[in-house]
């Protein structure tokens, strides 16, 4: 068993969780225990939803070994506690890093969460030299606050923040980005491991383009001819005035589009519609077992990306809509990695001010179309499974993290 190869997951969340990023270290977790890894995965003993939960110091789970840190009640939901939470689980696993049985051939991936969590590959290159990190990135920090106006960019505290973590960023042998803008915001940090793209899979993946419900197709947007629909968190790093816009264009089209989420940013959206904006409507969240029926019930998904939080973030939704065999409208930078991804694979549509007409004009001819429709559910699809399924980025990780081992 030692010259098996040993994978270590930190990440502040772990199953039973719901949070999606720790769904995907869940599942990141098992395929490589099925593709032949010992695996230990290091989360926080406290429920994400609600900390008052707590789970066991130790469990076997699909034959991972899961070790709990115990941590105070700090709230995450704060900025405080975020750090406090933050600082905490790093020393945490700092100490792991002393304290963890050692092995011969052996990988710790550390996450984003908590902030700045990629600290933690300082005290594993101190303690554990032979240890290759590899640093899973799903968003950037100091960079997120920055671009959501927080703190100042040049401030000494940003500055100081960002020398500490260019000493992390240099530890780690392997910097998995989300697309190449965030490729190009690591790169400023002058790390020499090797950079690799492995983005986020859906949590849902049908075999088959999924066929609208008629009941729930109804409820989201009644009699129309094509159905546009916002699914999920709807927060800081997104914007609604393009969609809002596109509606008010198409208001006299048999188009609708129907915003099922939350988020808070959720109710300046709903002040921002009038009363003649009778083609746009709003639902609940859904619940993860209606999640494939509600994905599903619509044409198209509309995904969004405030041009200054680009390369701090990617919408995780863009790869569910593909999942379900749905194109995505996408209100974003056009240099960022959706819009470049939707123009490679032509699955969608980039909607700036400058191409608002076009893409009306086009989404009204969709609708009147079913043919040309039914084309793009199934090259969305099969671009899915192609280049963004579960497998294909559980076998490309099995492949990157085998590179850092040594030979055995």
């Amino acid at each position: 068993m030692t010259d098996r190869p040993h994978a270590v997951l930190l990440y502040h969340y772990f199953q039973p969780d719901d949070v999606i990023s720790a769904r995907l270290f869940g599942e990141l977790a098992d395929g490589l225990v099925a593709r032949g890894w010992d695996v230990t995965a290091v989360p926080c003993n406290r429920g994400c939803r609600d900390e008052v939960v707590t789970r066991p110091a130790r469990e076997r789970w699909h034959g991972v070994d899961i070790r709990r840190v115990w941590r105070p009640r700090f709230k995450q939901a704060s900025n405080r506690g975020r750090l406090l939470n933050a600082g905490w689980m790093i020393a945490a696993w700092g100490l792991t890093a002393a304290a963890l049985p050692s092995r011969k051939r052996e990988v710790v991936v550390v996450g984003t969460d908590p902030v700045l969590g990629v600290l933690a590959a300082l005290p594993w290159g101190l303690w554990r030299r032979r240890t290759a990190v590899a640093h899973w990135c799903h968003d950037l920090y100091p960079e997120a606050p920055v671009a959501d106006g927080m703190v100042g960019e040049r401030s000494p505290a940003v500055r100081g923040l960002k020398a500490v973590l260019a000493q992390a960023y240099r530890r780690c042998k392997l910097l998995a980005d989300l697309g190449p803008c965030m490729r190009e915001r690591l790169a400023a940090y002058g790390s020499p491991g090797r950079a690799v793209t492995l983005t986020p899979w859906a949590l849902v993946e049908p075999p088959a383009p999924v066929e609208p419900d008629p009941a729930t197709r109804r409820d989201l947007f009644g009699d129309a001819a094509l159905g546009l629909l916002y699914s999920g968190n709807f927060g800081r790093a997104h914007s609604h005035a393009e969609f809002l816009d596109l509606a008010r264009r198409l208001r006299d089209t048999p188009v609708r589009l129907c915003f099922a989420g939350r988020g808070n940013r959720m109710d300046e959206l709903k002040a921002a519609v009038r009363p003649d904006d009778t083609n746009v409507s709003f639902a609940g969240f859904a619940p993860e077992g209606e999640l494939e029926r509600r994905l599903g019930a619509c044409d198209l998904h509309l995904v969004s990306l405030r041009p200054e939080w680009a390369g701090t973030v990617v919408p995780s939704k863009f790869f569910g809509a593909l999942a379900t065999g749905r194109g995505v409208v996408y209100a974003g930078p056009p240099d960022s990695a959706i819009a470049r991804w939707i123009e490679e694979h032509q699955v969608g549509w980039v909607l700036t001010p400058a191409t608002a007409g076009a893409v009306a004009d086009d989404l009204r001819a969709l609708a009147a179309d079913p043919g040309r429709l039914a084309s793009l559910r199934r090259r969305c699809h099969a671009v899915y499974h192609h280049h963004f399924s579960r497998q294909a980025q559980l076998a490309r990780w099995d492949a990157e993290l085998r590179q850092l081992l040594p030979p055995g």
